[in-house]
């Protein structure tokens, strides 16, 4: 596996050297990221596919682009081992280093292997199930687990499709799953267990911080069961590991079709209630966006008013991508490219500064 982590010195030196527009690249936790990332999630379980990512993560590199995430159970595990090669194949290149190269990850669902001849639920019964790496009375809705020994275990498989000794930022995927299936007290219980799992995996040098990444449990109100608090999550970081804890960043969906996390006050913060981005920037939490184009669905034509928001952008995938990079307290946006076509036309926008934060909230006015 490749050894280093992603660093303030390498990501620093990435973006110097990049030919990116300036605001480009954001301080997040001192490193210095791209605005724009490589989501992994869409594809079918084949080798085109493979290619096709694989090519976009080099064009990425190339492009001023330095964020690549994943998730254990994207394309059953194939997403995560086309990102580990396109990287182990820069690095050997000189592309670019280890440390200039920020990789996420997630885990959480119980995933299939589509490299292997069991049909899924049979790999995962027996891998996952049987074997008592995933308990099945800690299951839920299926098929979601945040025991620690399950945790471990994911970690490891993940860093080993990804070829890498550390993974820079590691996600609890979806634990609204568990808020909404368990009572309170017993949530509470799973999420510290996982939590010290985490930190342990952050001690041996396994990962290097962890968040959280959702789906609807941060941007859904506080009395909706599924509903997720950042600043509650950080309490129990601190009740874990002290404020030496590693919770870093959260990762929520944000387009201008799924717009809450700047819109709606989602989060309570003391006497406050503040949009998930806005209590991100206000906890000193990095956010992350996906779905930025929802899908390819943003990437065609686009209201009148949103070409007139964005006429630094020429197509509309590139004026829905700037208006989610945009957003006041985005750190990286992350854009599915399995193609070439579609990856010059996102990456394009590298040579274009992000637009005001303000052009994004006046579209709420």
């Amino acid at each position: 596996m490749i050894s280093g982590r992603a660093t303030i010195e390498g990501t620093r030196r990435f973006a110097d050297r990049s030919k990116a527009a300036a605001g480009h690249f954001r301080q997040t936790s001192s490193l210095s990221l791209s605005s724009i990332g490589v989501g992994t999630y869409l594809g079918k379980e084949d080798q085109q596919t493979d290619a096709g990512y694989e090519a976009c993560v080099e064009l990425a590199l190339s492009s001023g682009v330095n964020v690549f995430d994943s998730a254990i159970n994207y394309r059953g595990q194939k997403s995560e081992r086309a990102i580990g090669r396109a990287l182990a194949r820069a690095i050997e290149q000189g592309v670019a280093s280890r440390e200039e190269i920020f990789v996420s990850t997630k885990g959480g669902y119980l995933p299939h292997d589509s490299d292997d001849p069991r049909e899924p639920r049979r790999y995962i019964l027996e891998t996952f199930v049987e074997s008592g790496i995933a308990p099945r009375l800690e299951i839920v809705q299926g098929g979601h687990c945040l025991a620690p020994g399950y945790l471990e275990d994911q970690i490891d498989r993940s860093r080993k499709n990804l070829g890498l000794a550390t993974i820079d930022l590691y996600y609890l995927h979806n634990i609204e799953a568990q808020k909404a299936s368990v009572d309170r007290s017993e949530f509470a219980k799973r999420l510290a267990a996982a939590v010290e799992a985490l930190e342990r995996a952050i001690a041996s040098g396994k990962l290097a911080a962890w968040g959280l990444a959702t789906w609807d449990g941060l941007r859904a109100p506080p009395e909706h069961p599924e509903h997720l608090s950042i600043a509650a999550t950080l309490d129990v970081a601190r009740d874990v590991a002290g404020d030496g804890h590693h919770f870093r960043a959260v990762q929520l969906p944000f387009n201008l079709a799924m717009a809450q996390a700047v819109a709606f006050p989602s989060q309570p913060l003391g006497e406050k209630r503040l949009s998930a981005l806005a209590a991100a920037r206000e906890l000193r939490l990095a956010a992350f966006g996906s779905a930025s184009l929802l899908q390819g669905r943003l990437a065609g034509d686009l209201p009148e008013e949103i070409e007139e928001a964005f006429p630094e952008a020429s197509t509309g995938g590139q004026r829905a991508l700037q208006f989610a990079r945009s957003a006041p307290g985005m750190s990286t946006s992350l854009v599915g490219v399995s193609t070439i076509e579609h990856a010059k036309d996102n990456f394009a926008l590298t040579g274009v500064s992000p637009a005001s934060p303000d052009t994004v909230m006046g579209l709420f006015e």
